[in-house]
C-alpha cells in the first residue's frame, strides 16, 4: 500500500510542479521513448538473469506491493511454537518430535500455527535443522551448519533485488540513448521551421527525463524494497537459528526462545512480558 502511495507522490509531485510552470503534458507523452527505455531495460534484465532468477523476480514484485508478513504476533507465534517443541523434548525426549518434523503437514503441533506451516522456507529450515539436532551434533558444528545455510539463502534472496537495482542504474544511460536518437532525427529536420525543430528536440530530451525519473523514482526504490523484504526473511530464519542453537547448548526452553527474542528488530520484537505470557499459556 505504501509503495503505491509513494509512486503516486513521486509522479504527482513531478507532474504537479511541471504543470505549475505551465508545462504542456502532451509533450511528455512520447511512446517511442517509453519503448526504447523500457525495452532496453527489460532486455538487459533478460541478459543478466538466468530464467530461474527471472521467474523469481517477476514473482516477487507483486508480493512487494503488500505489507510485511512479519509482525509482533507472527514472532510470538514462532517463539511459542519453538517453546512447545523444546518443552516436549525436555519432558519426553528427542524422538517425540520426530514424527512432527518428518511430516509437518499432518502434525497436530504445527497445525496450531497455520501461517508458519504455510511458510515453506521457514518450515524447511526449522525441520531440517531439528533433524540434525535429533541425529546429534556438537553445538559449534551445528552453528556453522546453520550459518552456512542462512548465508546461502540470503545470497539467493538478494540476488534478484540486486539485478533490479542494476537495471534501475542503467535507465539514465538508456535515456541518453533515446535522447541521442531523437537528436539524430532532429538533425534530419534541420531545414524545418523552428517550432518543428523545437518540438523534436523537446521530444528527444524527454528520453533523458524518463530514464532518470524511472531510475530514481521507481525501479531503484523498488529494488531497495525487495532487498528489505529479503532481509526480513533472513531475520525470521535467524531467530529460528538462535533458538535451536541455544536449546542445543542445554538452555531451558524459555531461555532458548528468549535468546531468539533478543535477535529481533525493535518494531517486531515482543516484550519480555508478552513472551512470558504467551509461554505461560503453553504450559
Amino acid at each position: 500500500m505504501f509503495i503505491i502511495i509513494g509512486i503516486i507522490v513521486v509522479f504527482g509531485g513531478i507532474i504537479g510542479g511541471y504543470l505549475m510552470e505551465e508545462g504542456n503534458l502532451s509533450v511528455l507523452y512520447q511512446p517511442a521513448e517509453f519503448i526504447i527505455i523500457g525495452g532496453a531495460g527489460i532486455g538487459s534484465l533478460f541478459i543478466m538473469a538466468p530464467p530461474k532468477l527471472l521467474f523469481k523476480i517477476f514473482k516477487t514484485i507483486p508480493a512487494v506491493m503488500g505489507g510485511s508478513k512479519y509482525s509482533k504476533q507472527s514472532y510470538l507465534d514462532l517463539l511459542s511454537l519453538l517453546y512447545e517443541m523444546f518443552s516436549r523434548v525436555r519432558k519426553e525426549g528427542l524422538l517425540t518430535i520426530e514424527k512432527d518434523i518428518e511430516n509437518p503437514q499432518n502434525s497436530p503441533l504445527f497445525k496450531k500455527y497455520p501461517k508458519i506451516l504455510a511458510d515453506h522456507h521457514a518450515m524447511d529450515f526449522l525441520c531440517d535443522n531439528l533433524r540434525v539436532f535429533v541425529v546429534g551434533v556438537k553445538p559449534m558444528e551445528f552453528e556453522d551448519m546453520m550459518t552456512l545455510e542462512l548465508e546461502t539463502h540470503h545470497y539467493e534472496s538478494v540476488t534478484g533485488p540486486a539485478m533490479v537495482t542494476k537495471v534501475g542504474d542503467s535507465l539514465p544511460g538508456f535515456g541518453i540513448v533515446a535522447a541521442v536518437m531523437g537528436v539524430v532525427i532532429t538533425m534530419g529536420k534541420i531545414s524545418e521551421p523552428p517550432e518543428v525543430i523545437g518540438h523534436s528536440v523537446g521530444a528527444a530530451l524527454v528520453g533523458t527525463f524518463l530514464g532518470i525519473l524511472l531510475c530514481y523514482g521507481l525501479v531503484g526504490p523498488l529494488g531497495a524494497h525487495m532487498e528489505h523484504k529479503a532481509n526480513e526473511d533472513a531475520k525470521y530464519l535467524e531467530a529460528i537459528k538462535f533458538a535451536i542453537l541455544a536449546f542445543a547448548k542445554d538452555m531451558p526452553p524459555q531461555m532458548a526462545v528468549e535468546f531468539a527474542r533478543r535477535a529481533l528488530l525493535e518494531d517486531t520484537k515482543p516484550s519480555f512480558k508478552e513472551l512470558e505470557e504467551a509461554v505461560r499459556k503453553k504450559k
